[in-house]
């Protein structure tokens, strides 16, 4: 069922985590202290919404070297089989994505980060305060947009360059997160 986010107030500081990748490593938000702007995208493999703006955003975040990104699935792979650590290697297989890939297992990450749906985007600037929240772009499977991830670069290169987002933020539309 398609879900928006739930557009957290811009300022709301990052939540803390600590999880672990795909492949077992343990990664936390302060491992990206230095980094000068950290985005957290809550995805998943099974979603129609994700795979259809994947292969973009693995591209348009590889364009910001300075970015520090991680990617998130909170989904329950009771609910969602294909959404449990080996359907995230095959997916990061597939798109090639180079940032971490970690799972929340006990789902309080997501559940802290008020995400809604995958795909769901919180930009944070360096202070770690939220600049940015919602969709990649205006496309979606079947609107016949096409995938840019206009919005989100465009947020991403106003938060690098130590400027606040305009509002309004467009919400992001994708499968709601398969909650237990």
């Amino acid at each position: 069922m398609a879900a928006f986010s739930t557009m957290v107030p811009l300022g709301t500081p990052a939540p803390d985590f600590s999880l672990r990748t795909i492949d077992g490593r343990a990664v936390a938000r302060d491992d990206f202290a230095e980094a000068p702007a950290l985005l957290v995208a809550f995805l998943c493999n099974h979603c129609p919404f994700v795979r259809h703006v994947e292969q973009v955003f693995g591209r348009l975040v590889g364009e910001f070297p300075d970015l520090a990104v991680v990617g998130i699935c909170s989904n329950s792979p009771a609910i969602a089989p294909t959404d449990d650590a080996d359907g995230l290697r095959s997916q990061v297989a597939r798109t090639g994505w180079t940032f971490p890939y970690l799972v929340d297992v006990d789902q309080s990450v997501g559940r802290a980060y008020r995400a809604a749906c995958t795909p769901d985007f919180f930009l944070y600037d360096a202070r770690r305060k939220l600049a940015y929240r919602g969709a990649m772009d205006e496309s979606t499977p079947g609107n016949r947009n096409p995938v840019t991830g206009g919005l989100l670069r465009h947020a991403i290169g106003l938060v690098l360059a130590g400027k606040p987002v305009p509002e309004p933020h467009r919400a992001s539309m994708g499968c709601s997160i398969k909650w237990v």
